[in-house]
C-alpha cells in the first residue's frame, strides 16, 4: 500500500501496463483494476475476487475520448447524460465495439463505461493512458459479495492472504461512498439498471428524454455490475 504521490501513481501506471493489479480510490468505492485489453489482466481480477466471469466489469477511462474506443454506438442521449455527468459516479452501459475488451463483457454484446471524478483515479488513468492503456476494468477492491471498500485499510483487508499481488493506492476515503448509477444505453431509451446518487428526475432532465426504472426480471436488459441482490445486502 503506497500513498498517492505522482510517484507512486507511476508506479501504479506501470504495473496496469505490465499486466499486474492496482486498487486505487473513486469518488464512489475503491476499485481493483487492471488494463482492460489485457484479457489476461481482466482474469485476475476475477481470479482475485473469486467473481463469476459472466458477471460484467466496468471500463473506467480518463476522459470521454476513450469512449468511440470500446463502444460502436452512442446515442445522443448517452452524450448529453455524458456531457452533464462526467467526470462523475454515472456508468454507461453502451454497444461494445467488435473485438474490444471482450473479457470485461461478460460474454455480452455491450460493454459498462464511466470517467471517475477522483483525483488519484483521474491521475492514474491519464498515466496509464499515456502508456497505451485505453481503459482500465475496475470493480470494487473487495471479494465477491463483501461489502464494498470505501478506504485503503478496507482493500487491505479485504484481500489479506491472497495469493495475487496487488498494489494498493491510498487516496483517502471516498466521498461518495455508494456505487456509481448505471444507465442501460443500448435500448432506444434509457433504463435504469442501478441506482446510485443521481435521481431519475435529473437522470431525464439531463438525456432530454425519460430515463425509465428497469422492471423486475427484465429480460431484456444487459447484465450489469454490481446488480445482484446480495450486492446491497
Amino acid at each position: 500500500m503506497l500513498p498517492a504521490s505522482s510517484d507512486s501513481i507511476a508506479q501504479a501506471a506501470a504495473q496496469l501496463h505490465a499486466g499486474g493489479l492496482v486498487a486505487f480510490p473513486t469518488e464512489t468505492v475503491y476499485g481493483l483494476g487492471a488494463n482492460a485489453q489485457d484479457d489476461v489482466a481482466v482474469a485476475k481480477i476475477f481470479a482475485a475476487k473469486g467473481r463469476p466471469t459472466d458477471h460484467p466489469l466496468i471500463v473506467h477511462v480518463a476522459d470521454a475520448s476513450a469512449v468511440p474506443y470500446f463502444a460502436g454506438e452512442v446515442p445522443a442521449f448517452a452524450q448529453r447524460l455524458i456531457a452533464r455527468f462526467w467526470p462523475g459516479p454515472l456508468t454507461l452501459i453502451l454497444p461494445r465495439k467488435h473485438g474490444v475488451a471482450a473479457a470485461c463483457a461478460g460474454g455480452q454484446t455491450s460493454i459498462g463505461l464511466r470517467c471517475p471524478s477522483h483525483a488519484t483515479a483521474n491521475a492514474l488513468l491519464l498515466a496509464a493512458q499515456q502508456l497505451g492503456v485505453r481503459g482500465v476494468a475496475a470493480p470494487s477492491a473487495n471479494p465477491f459479495g463483501r461489502i464494498s471498500p470505501t478506504t485503503a485499510h478496507h482493500v487491505q483487508q479485504g484481500f489479506a492472504g491472497g495469493e495475487l499481488p496487488i498494489l494498493i493506492l491510498d487516496g483517502g476515503p471516498c466521498g461518495v461512498g455508494i456505487e456509481s448509477t448505471i444507465i442501460d444505453c443500448t435500448r432506444a431509451n434509457p433504463v435504469l439498471l442501478r441506482p446510485g446518487m443521481h435521481s431519475l428526475a435529473e437522470l431525464s432532465a439531463a438525456a432530454g428524454v425519460a430515463v425509465a426504472l428497469a422492471a423486475a426480471g427484465d429480460a431484456s436488459a444487459p447484465k450489469a455490475s454490481g446488480t445482484l441482490e446480495q450486492h446491497y445486502a
